[in-house]
């Protein structure tokens, strides 16, 4: 399937999944399902690639509950510098890591976490996803999302790579998604690295009060649990 038509299914999966009234984890499993028998092939390749990332112990080594949270300075969809410091002034966050604007799974999980944006709201709470993305395409989904948290750009990984969430897609997957998906031209750097999807959710205090960190990109954490953890 060449790269036109990769993007004209993924975007009608991904369309038919967002109407689903169903939670995010049951859409993320519907999603892999239909990944599965559209594109075996590749669904093979992730879950080698899950499996080489989890012997490996990837993400293992991020921070950990308890700890507190290494700042950050990044620009958002605007190019407007945004520091955890400065936002947790106003509450606690909902720190999400994201692999690109290109992923249906991080899209799936972002109109998610934006549906649920007026909860996290209502307790006090933020939410702000990170992806490696370059600004025109983190502002580019925050417009055709309708979101309504900001989209922070890391570029080149750096702050994924100081929180060991950083990894390199691999030489077979790789080859996989060139020319389905272009990795140097949305980061603007050749590395094909990705960050692991994760959640932080962080107190006033700088401290993480809940994680979830999976290599396996098709996982994350359940809104209720997020909207728990902000509670808390």
């Amino acid at each position: 399937m060449n790269a036109a038509a990769t993007r004209q299914t993924l975007e009608e999966a991904f369309r038919r999944i967002r109407a689903m009234d169903g939670s995010l984890n049951e859409q993320l499993q519907t999603l892999a399902s239909s990944s599965r028998e559209r594109q075996p092939e590749f669904a093979a390749a992730i879950e080698r690639l899950v499996e080489r990332l989890r012997q490996n112990g990837a993400g293992e080594n991020a921070p950990n509950v308890g700890e507190i949270m290494p700042p950050f300075f990044l620009p958002d969809e605007n190019g407007h510098l945004v520091g955890l410091d400065q936002m947790l002034v106003d509450g606690p966050v909902a720190m999400t890591f994201h692999r690109g604007h290109w992923c249906p799974y991080c899209r799936v999980s972002i109109n998610a976490l934006a549906r649920a944006h007026r909860q996290v709201a209502a307790c006090g709470g933020q939410i702000v996803a990170i992806m490696p993305d370059r600004q025109r395409y983190s502002s580019e989904l925050k417009v055709s999302g309708e979101l309504p948290f900001p989209i922070l750009t890391d570029m080149d990984n750096g702050y994924a790579l100081s929180l060991n969430l950083a990894i390199w897609v691999g030489a077979e997957m790789q080859k996989m998604m060139t020319g389905r998906q272009d990795l140097p031209a949305f980061q603007g750097n050749s590395s094909w690295m990705l960050p692991i999807p994760a959640t932080f959710v962080i107190g006033q205090d700088g401290r993480i009060r809940a994680r979830f960190v999976d290599p396996d990109y098709r996982k994350r954490m359940a809104v209720e649990d997020l909207i728990a953890a902000i509670k808390s």
